[in-house]
């Protein structure tokens, strides 16, 4: 493909663990640089379409895509500069800003969080009683890690009942299906297509279930890009959020543009992340129909739970206004048929 995702990708336990080299813009005017949130997995196979289909050339956009390390990192290199916008979770960028990061969320591509507890079937963990007494991965620098005594709040059990060890994105089903440890904490999206890929079953523990409903990755940019070229970041928007609907109105055809990119994944597998991902589209609050588009109860639900859980400062002067805007964003609605350039 023309466009600058530039990637080398190894399969280790049918789990990708992806590398880019030549990553790096142009430096021209029209180049921009997004990160994701963790290394290329067939969730992300959206993105790929979006730039393989011609949706950021038709917006004179030249897009390098990256792998990321965790939301908390990503945002961090948005703020640095490293990147022009990444791909994050809302908690994490919630508490960035109230570290002093000056971001903003500017697309919500997924309304609701697909946190949750991912074991396999058979190995005993069936539902939430369960968990006690387990052992559980998760990336260090994940915001699930750091939303974590949230969930355990929601299921009234202390720090020391589960035990959470650390685990690299790549080295985290391996881990599992070795039986180093019992569960995943893990974004659905990623871990059960990856366990189907396998031919094993996945039981998967929705945070949603214990009424952790919450916002969940969207672009993030930094105020400073925000004040110096808004266009950009308008037709950035434009680019994405066509390209993304795109993809999930077509899962097989960007099935085939994420393998043109990464081997290692059948069809299936990625169809099915593709499904579960544009499941997470839509929200169920005021702005519902428009696809990226935040509200302020949202926001301020996002800000309480960072408040008490994330260890954003109680006396935090955070508002909805800091932390989003919809200034650069025109929304796409449920069953807009999207025709690629």
């Amino acid at each position: 493909m023309r466009n600058a995702i530039r990637t080398t990708a190894a399969i280790a336990c049918a789990v990708l663990l992806l590398t880019l080299s030549g990553c790096s813009g142009n430096g021209g005017k029209n180049s921009m640089t997004l990160m994701l949130d963790v290394g290329y997995l067939p969730k992300h196979a959206p993105f790929i379409s979006a730039v393989e289909r011609g949706f950021f050339k038709a917006e004179g956009i030249d897009l390098t895509v990256m792998p990321g390390s965790g939301s908390t990192n990503t945002v961090t290199s948005v703020v640095t500069g490293k990147v022009d916008a990444g791909w994050a979770d809302f908690g994490a960028t919630v508490t960035s800003q109230g570290r002093g990061a000056k971001v903003k969320q500017v697309n919500l591509l997924q309304a609701r969080s697909a946190y949750a507890v991912v074991a396999l079937a058979g190995t005993g963990i069936k539902g939430w009683s369960d968990l006690p007494g387990k052992t559980v991965a998760t990336e260090g620098g994940g915001a699930m890690t750091a939303m974590w005594p949230f969930a355990m709040s929601k299921l009234g059990l202390k720090k020391n009942d589960v035990n959470i060890v650390p685990a690299s994105s790549a080295s985290k089903i391996p881990g599992l299906l070795a039986g180093q440890w019992d569960a995943n904490l893990a974004l659905y999206v990623s871990d059960q297509p990856a366990i189907d890929a396998l031919g094993r079953k996945a039981v998967v523990l929705k945070w949603s279930d214990l009424g952790i409903d919450l916002y969940g990755n969207g672009i993030v940019v930094s105020d400073e890009k925000l004040k110096n070229d808004p266009d950009q970041v308008r037709r950035f928007n434009r680019a994405m959020q066509k390209g993304f609907l795109w993809a999930c109105q077509h899962p097989t055809d960007a099935a085939k543009d994420f393998q043109k990119e990464v081997s290692g994944y059948g069809t299936r597998t990625i169809t099915l992340a593709i499904g579960a991902q544009c499941g997470l589209n839509w929200g169920t609050g005021k702005s519902a129909d428009q696809f990226g588009v935040m509200d302020d109860a949202g926001v301020r639900k996002s800000i309480d739970v960072a408040r008490e859980f994330l260890g954003l400062d109680p006396a935090s002067n955070l508002t909805p206004e800091d932390v989003y805007s919809n200034s650069y964003i025109e929304p796409l609605h449920p069953h807009q048929t999207i025709q690629a350039p």
